[in-house]
């Protein structure tokens, strides 16, 4: 089934904090509020998540779990990544997690981040992808 957005999850085999970021983005997806999205896991160890991994131009390989917001444009039929409305902006409950030039996340693993992408932060980024 097509949505108009989905969620590109960039993780790795046998990585904790992968699993916990799948979790919860499954977790707010079965919520009525947010069936606008699906999600699509993108293990980033293999050549096929290598490649969209790539074309995303925007996540530090050190910076895994991430994911990205893309949106179906109905033209084409395929999936393009939403605009960040403010890049490089602060982001209050998002922080230094935010990606610069597409709308998502990344982990911060300094010691301000705490290598956590939060349920909160998560629903952040949805909301601004609803609002573009």
């Amino acid at each position: 089934m097509s949505t108009p957005y989905r969620i590109q999850v960039f993780g790795k085999a046998g990585c904790s904090k992968c699993k916990t970021l799948n979790g919860r983005v499954d977790k707010l997806l079965a919520k009525e509020e947010w069936q606008s999205f699906t999600k699509e896991y993108v293990d980033v160890m293999t050549v096929d998540g290598l490649i969209p991994f790539c074309e995303a131009e925007c996540i530090n390989p050190q910076r895994i779990p991430a994911m990205m917001v893309v949106r179906l444009n109905e033209e084409t039929g395929e999936y393009e990544p939403v605009s960040n409305k403010s890049p490089g902006g602060e982001d209050e409950i998002c922080g230094n997690s935010k990606l610069y030039q597409h709308l998502g996340l990344q982990t911060d693993y300094s010691s301000v981040g705490s290598g956590v992408i939060t349920p909160k932060m998560i629903a952040a980024v949805l909301s601004d992808a609803l609002s573009t």
